[in-house]
């Protein structure tokens, strides 16, 4: 299971789309439960947010589109460890092991944000952050396609902490 989401997170970051500024924190949205898809945790997610989810056995997944360049994805899945360190270990190892992997630029117990160099002229941005609840483990990181800004990852990564 962990080989098949660390796939899932690397799919991801080879995904792009376009560009828009956000702002730098996910305060002032409103509160988004998501237990009515499968994932008793609470987000801040901007108003009118699209939402769906896919439920594949051993893994859930659930995206939120909205506004500003706002595009989250959450997986979850059984936890293998009550480590959180060493889930968002493996999360980093990962992520620097993936081709356009360029930076760590914040890091904190629960997750990174970092950058990705896709070439001379054009980066992007991307985060993961690691929650345990119970049996079940969460990560969090900015949607399968789109290209971030630092403003638009940091507004995402607040809005999950």
């Amino acid at each position: 299971m962990k080989k098949y989401i660390l796939s899932f997170c690397v799919l991801s970051a080879l995904c792009l789309f376009s560009c828009k500024s956000g702002e730098s924190s996910g305060s002032g949205l409103p509160e988004l439960d998501l237990m009515q898809y499968g994932m008793p945790i609470k987000i801040k997610a901007p108003a009118e947010a699209a939402v769906s989810a896919n439920d594949f056995g051993i893994m859930k997944d659930v995206t939120i589109k909205g506004d500003d360049n706002y595009y989250l994805q959450v997986t979850s899945g059984i936890a293998m460890t009550t480590d959180v360190s060493a889930i968002k270990s493996d999360q980093l190892a990962n992520v620097k092991s993936a081709q356009f992997f360029d930076s760590v630029i914040e890091e904190d117990e629960q997750g990174f944000i970092y950058k990705k160099k896709i070439s001379e002229d054009r980066e992007n941005h991307d985060f993961r952050l690691v929650k345990l609840q119970g049996d079940q483990e969460y990560i969090f990181q900015t949607g399968l396609s789109g290209q971030y800004s630092l403003e638009d990852v940091k507004r995402m990564y607040n809005s999950v902490k």
